[in-house]
């Protein structure tokens, strides 16, 4: 299974004010260090040293284990299109994993701009951006352990081979072709053999203005890419020992 390190103390950073605002990192090798600090650590634990507590359960907290390790680590994008440490262009995602280790869920990458994902080519892209180089934060995502019960996990930094960014690439360029020629409500989440484009929104009230093949304008479910949970678990499987690998 994937190795959960021994507690790694109380937050080195300074915390300024009431606020649990963390200094953002100066270099990859500072970030990586912070993220092993969290390794083996209580959310509980982490929460607290930021002034917060942890929710009762994630179904109405979607997002907040990914916010607190990106606060505990001194993230600096907030919810802009950038990479979440922007003056080291690295993006945070926290990867929930069963008790082999193995991912819980898919990873949400970036919402899908609908007026322009159809013009932009893939070098240009949002999601190519987000995923250009990732530290990736195992976290454990069994649900019969309370929230702040779970522990934080190892850390990695990481960026696709050039095999794993064509893929993502072939799966991009299929999805924003079909967003660009105004098909967007045919898209299932079944589409996209590791990136998917699935709903994103709090409530099914919540609309976006689209384009739709006619040309004309339309109100649609805001969307978002999202990576398949087996392309993560190669990414772990590649890095880690996880159980049933083989």
């Amino acid at each position: 299974m994937c190795h959960w390190p021994a507690a790694g103390g109380a937050l080195q950073e300074p915390v300024a004010g009431t606020q649990g605002v963390i200094e953002p990192p100066r270099s990859e090798d500072e970030l990586l260090a912070r993220a092993r600090a969290l390794g083996g650590r209580k959310l509980a634990d982490i929460a607290a040293d930021l002034g917060t507590t942890a929710p009762p359960d994630l179904r109405h907290h979607k997002g907040w284990v990914g916010n607190l390790v990106e606060r505990a680590l001194g993230a600096t994008a907030a919810s802009r299109a950038e990479p979440d440490f922007v003056a080291l262009g690295i993006e945070c995602k926290t990867l929930p994993v069963d008790g082999r280790g193995k991912p819980v869920e898919s990873t949400f990458v970036c919402t899908v701009p609908l007026h322009e994902v159809g013009e932009v080519p893939w070098e240009r892209s949002r999601v190519r951006k987000k995923l250009a180089h990732v530290l990736w934060v195992v976290v454990q995502g069994d649900r019969a352990i309370a929230v702040g019960e779970r522990r934080v996990g190892a850390a990695l930094l990481w960026q696709p081979s050039p095999d794993q960014e064509q893929a993502l690439r072939d799966d991009w360029e299929e999805l924003a072709g079909i967003i660009g020629l105004g098909d967007i409500e045919a898209i299932t989440g079944r589409l996209g053999r590791f990136l998917q484009v699935r709903p994103k929104a709090a409530d099914s009230k919540v609309r976006r203005r689209s384009i739709d093949t006619e040309g004309e304008m339309i109100e649609t479910l805001p969307r978002g890419f999202y990576l398949r949970a087996t392309f993560t678990a190669g990414i772990l499987q590649e890095h880690f020992v996880v159980a049933g690998r083989g």
